[in-house]
């Protein structure tokens, strides 16, 4: 999978986003790490696709479709759907 298929929105300090990192890695799975502190236009995204909140990890999928702190396994399956 290229990293242009999947994006992780995260931060530094995110445990949540730093452990789903280190699980996709594991998997395989490729994806482009944006860190919201360091991308205004990204932070802006991320409150838009959850309710004014910026929530982290936020992944987007190859078709466009968001999820908000997924598990692993819910992106695996996502991504195999």
């Amino acid at each position: 999978m290229s990293t242009s298929e999947l994006t992780v929105y995260s931060t530094q300090w995110c445990g949540f986003c730093q452990r789903l990192k280190v699980q996709l890695d594991r998997a395989g799975v490729g994806y482009a790490d944006i860190d919201i502190e360091r991308d205004e236009s990204a932070a802006q995204f991320v409150a838009s696709v959850n309710g004014g909140n910026q929530t982290v990890p936020t992944v987007v999928l190859p078709d466009g479709t968001t999820l908000t702190n997924p598990p692993i396994g819910a992106v695996l399956a996502a991504l195999a759907a």
